[in-house]
């Protein structure tokens, strides 16, 4: 069987990490890059295995740019902490990399549907769902890309799609979606700004309705009961959030 290598990247994940690290126990290696862990992160990683990296925190991209160059394996698979690998997923790529090593796969690489657990419930009918993201790769043909706070993987060739799940345990609850919805649109809004865009009065009032739209209706977050409709109100947020927050960077960093 081709080798794989599984990389995260984290900061003070001790809850998160042991589920994560147990759903890809079978790859060849796992690389952990650590970006300031206080909580028992890094000792739990090593006593577990894992080849753990220490990197000052300058960005998802680069962050999992640093990760990749530490993988040794053919394939790579990228998870964040809050992610597991299902048991379908497992066997799908396990299944993958056999038929790679007798006779080489024409894809370069491959999309995840990725599974949300938010508010209680598995979304599989609307909002965040389908959500399919290039996560398993060879590891030469593949980089990292994106604008802050989003990432994503790029590759030359041909993307093929598996279905079995990666699961994604998003936010812990309410207080930790407004948390992180804070930190990402701070992180979105200097990059916005680090670009020349300055903020009109009208991003902060059509754009959050555009977002809660899309979310609500045109993805059918309907469909996920009152959870959808709370999802969808988060988002809108997130939008008034990051173009307020660039407004507030036009003027004081002039």
């Amino acid at each position: 069987m081709t080798g794989i290598s599984a990389f995260i990247v984290c900061k003070n994940e001790i809850a998160a990490m042991p589920r994560c690290l147990e759903s890809v126990a079978w790859c060849d290696e796992v690389v952990v890059v650590d970006s300031g862990s206080s909580d028992g992160t890094l000792e739990f990683c090593r006593a577990r295995g894992c080849r753990v990296f220490e990197k000052t925190w300058n960005g998802y991209v680069e962050q999992k740019a640093f990760a990749l160059a530490q993988c040794t394996e053919p394939w790579i698979l990228n998870l964040d902490a809050d992610e597991e690998v299902s048991p379908e997923l497992r066997d799908e790529i396990q299944s993958l990399l056999r038929r790679d090593a007798a006779f080489p796969l024409r894809e370069d690489g491959f999309e995840l549907i990725r599974v949300v657990f938010y508010l209680g419930r598995w979304w599989r009918k609307g909002g965040w769902h389908p959500e399919w993201r290039l996560r398993l790769a060879r590891r030469e043909r593949v980089t990292w890309h994106g604008e802050e706070p989003h990432e994503h993987a790029r590759i030359p060739g041909l993307a093929g799609r598996l279905q079995g799940e990666l699961r994604h345990f998003t936010y812990r609850d309410l207080t930790d979606h407004v948390r992180r919805l804070n930190t990402h649109s701070t992180q979105a809004a200097e990059a916005l700004h680090r670009k020349g865009r300055r903020a009109r009065t009208g991003d902060w009032i059509l754009r959050p309705a555009a977002r809660f739209f899309r979310f609500y209706i045109l993805r059918k977050g309907w469909c996920e009961g009152w959870p959808g409709f709370v999802a969808a109100g988060m988002e809108a947020f997130y939008a008034f959030l990051k173009y307020l927050k660039l407004a507030e960077l036009s003027l004081t960093k002039r």
